[in-house]
């Protein structure tokens, strides 16, 4: 199957519903979750942490029911909440070993993209099919042919370096954060953090691949002008 110039149309509502159930179950519910049991239940902060670690799980497992297929983006974030589960049920149960725990997990993920740019293909390039396409045949056809483009392959690269970096930089400044701010403040503090660097990220990713698009056509341009003369 041929890749079409450009994607598939994507469906504007899907996304925000999308987006808001992410925001809801990831930041908004866990940290509402964590006060009240902590404030109004009087729970140990470390079972309120422990909880509260369940609405993410849950945003995964609509997202993949709402698909109904388990992509690599999917696979990806199931090993991460597996992992995040047995970490944070060995070693010491505290509510400051528990942040420190979840912030290893985001390093780990910066290190996996790290390590994926050893693989054929970087980390990135699965990401970037999940958000561009809408999952159909044709649009992931459309997304696994660009692959064939050098410009391409090093702009995912690229960005795959910058997002490793990015979140093992984060992780470890969570992770000092975690001893120097008390627990309470580092449950509000902690789930800013991750998505604020994930805007950040999101912002530049747009930003770089955009300019990386438009050198593309710029060159292509210049190469046709030249044929055109020749």
């Amino acid at each position: 199957m041929s890749a079409s110039a450009k994607p598939p149309a994507r469906s504007g509502a899907a996304s925000a519903i999308g987006w808001v159930l992410t925001i809801g179950l990831n930041v908004v519910a866990p940290i509402l979750t964590y006060n009240t049991l902590t404030e109004d239940r009087h729970w140990s902060e470390f079972s309120a942490l422990l909880l509260s670690s369940a609405w993410p799980v849950l945003d995964t497992a609509i997202m993949v029911a709402w698909r109904r297929k388990v992509d690599e983006f999917a696979m990806v974030t199931l090993v991460f909440m597996v992992i995040t589960a047995v970490v944070s049920l060995v070693g010491a149960h505290t509510a400051r070993a528990l942040l420190v725990k979840d912030s290893s997990v985001t390093g780990l993920f910066g290190l996996l993209c790290l390590t994926t740019l050893l693989a054929p293909r970087p980390l990135m390039f699965y990401f970037g099919r999940k958000f561009a396409t809408d999952g159909t045949p044709a649009s992931t056809a459309w997304w696994n042919d660009k692959w064939q483009y050098e410009g391409f392959r090093s702009t995912l690269r690229t960005m795959t370096l910058v997002w490793g970096v990015a979140y093992v930089a984060e992780a470890l400044l969570r992770i000092a954060l975690a001893y120097a701010l008390p627990t309470k403040t580092m449950v509000t503090l902690s789930p800013v953090m991750i998505y604020g660097a994930l805007g950040v990220l999101a912002v530049w990713t747009a930003w770089f691949g955009r300019r990386r698009a438009a050198e593309g056509e710029r060159r292509q341009a210049e190469a046709a002008a030249v044929a055109r003369a020749a």
